[in-house]
């Protein structure tokens, strides 16, 4: 049997980026290695020997997880645990402690941490910010800094022209609504159109990205938290309470823990919020809003969304096609950040085909950006060719395979379009998923190419 000598061991350790900390059955510090002594602010020399208490003065025999596992011989899976070391530093921590044995006999216990003191001070501050600003004065931003409207969502495509106008009579409703497209599509320009022209408009507008923020925080961040819920938590309202009469939007709502998930939708279903670690409920009045960057149905196929949070919140629906597959809008854009530009500016034939025929992955957004760049960059106001284009335009441009048009180009790419689609559903003997899948593209956006081209 092979055995590792204890600087073997010791290395290993080392070599870990959580912080570890093991204490003997008396709570006294055995082990503590670099990333802990980084997190707490502390020399080995200070901790070595050192009882958990001396070292943390901020816990005490019953908040300390490591002396409740020395006490109780239980592990403890994942904790939030909030302290003060000894030089009065403020940290947050997930923990992991698990009692150690030696030949079957007791000997302390282990506890491995991992930091998120940078994120909670982050969403401690987005709350509190969030608090100063709605405290009595939710339409000061308003006045210096100014909303979006439907006005300033600009196409010229048919659905997505259908979908606004809806959205401006849902918006008069407390509907939910759900929003599906790409980053870059214009998700935030409906989203804040539709609360501003709501009911709720002079009441609070609180924007939450789920991806931004580890699922543990984010449960406190939403719902709040009670004084004691955890070592060194605070009496403080989550966002619920915050947006109470107005609106809230979830982006990338997805991004949710299942288990967080299920408790969004018992708040949505009551109507009732609970903070973390409290046994009071306090009702609030809040409009959802959502939007999501994937298919919500494959979400849910893949178990990452749960359907019945979905169908709750997808009240209405809008799909945001992706730049690339309504490239009439393009022009039209172009024209309009130009101009915001300077209208001195102009494109060349040759610059104005080669945006024309970028797939912009990054969507209204990514044009937006190379527009301004491309201003900027350009010292004499005038014509704007094409050693003015980044990088990445000129790239795919020169990957392009000639071809001669007998159209024009829009015309030309719907044709194409439509082909494709109609062979793709002819192979999957028109079986939209399967098709979708064929073309590699989501199933809801086949959907509304299938509606934009087929419908009588």
């Amino acid at each position: 049997m092979t055995t590792f000598s204890k600087d073997f061991i010791q290395e290993i350790l080392e070599l870990v980026e959580d912080a570890i900390h093991i204490v003997d059955h008396n709570g006294k510090t055995v082990w503590y290695n670099r990333r802990a002594a980084y997190l707490d602010e502390l020399t080995p020399s200070e901790v070595m020997g050192s009882h958990v208490l001396e070292l943390f003065p901020s816990l005490s025999e019953k908040s300390s997880t490591l002396l409740q596992v020395i006490q109780t011989k239980k592990a403890i899976p994942r904790n939030k645990q909030t302290y003060q070391n000894r030089h009065g530093k403020k940290i947050t921590t997930f923990n992991q402690t698990v009692p150690l044995y030696l030949d079957g006999i007791f000997w302390g216990a282990m506890e491995v941490a991992q930091d998120v003191t940078s994120v909670q001070e982050l969403s401690e501050r987005v709350i509190d910010l969030e608090q100063r600003v709605n405290r009595g004065s939710h339409s000061s931003t308003k006045k210096t800094e100014r909303a979006y409207q439907f006005s300033d969502f600009l196409t010229q495509d048919r659905d997505l022209q259908q979908s606004i106008q809806q959205s401006m009579v849902i918006s008069t409703t407390d509907l939910p609504v759900w929003i599906v497209g790409e980053t870059g599509t214009g998700k935030e320009i409906l989203i804040q159109s539709i609360h501003g022209a709501s009911k709720r408009k002079n009441k609070p507008f609180i924007v939450q990205n789920c991806a931004s923020i580890p699922g543990a925080l984010l449960e406190s961040l939403l719902f709040g938290t009670a004084k004691g819920a955890f070592t060194g938590a605070e009496e403080r309202k989550g966002l619920f309470e915050i947006a109470d009469g107005g609106t809230l939007f979830l982006d990338e709502i997805q991004m949710l823990p299942p288990d967080l998930q299920a408790k969004l939708l018992r708040v949505i279903e009551d109507g009732k919020v609970r903070r973390v670690g409290d046994w009071k409920e306090r009702r609030v009045d809040v409009r959802i809003l959502v939007a999501t960057n994937e298919d919500p149905q494959q979400n849910m196929t893949t178990g990452k969304l749960r359907s019945d949070l979905y169908y709750r919140l997808n009240g209405f629906q809008i799909t945001l096609s992706p730049l690339r597959e309504r490239r009439g809008d393009i022009p039209l854009l172009i024209e309009h950040f130009l101009h915001d530009a300077s209208p001195t500016y102009y494109l060349s034939e040759q610059v104005r085909k080669c945006l024309l025929l970028y797939h912009w992955p990054g969507n209204v957004r990514e044009l937006k950006h190379v527009i301004a760049s491309i201003t900027t960059m350009t010292s004499e106001k005038g014509e704007i060719g094409m050693e003015h284009l980044p990088a990445q335009i000129v790239s795919a441009k020169e990957k392009q395979e000639p071809s001669i048009l007998s159209g024009g180009l829009v015309e030309e790419l719907a044709m194409v379009e439509k082909k494709l689609i109609t062979r793709a559903l002819e192979k999957s003997n028109g079986n939209v998923s399967i098709a979708a899948d064929l073309l590699q593209i989501p199933r809801q956006t086949l959907q509304y190419r299938i509606k934009k081209w087929f419908s009588s």
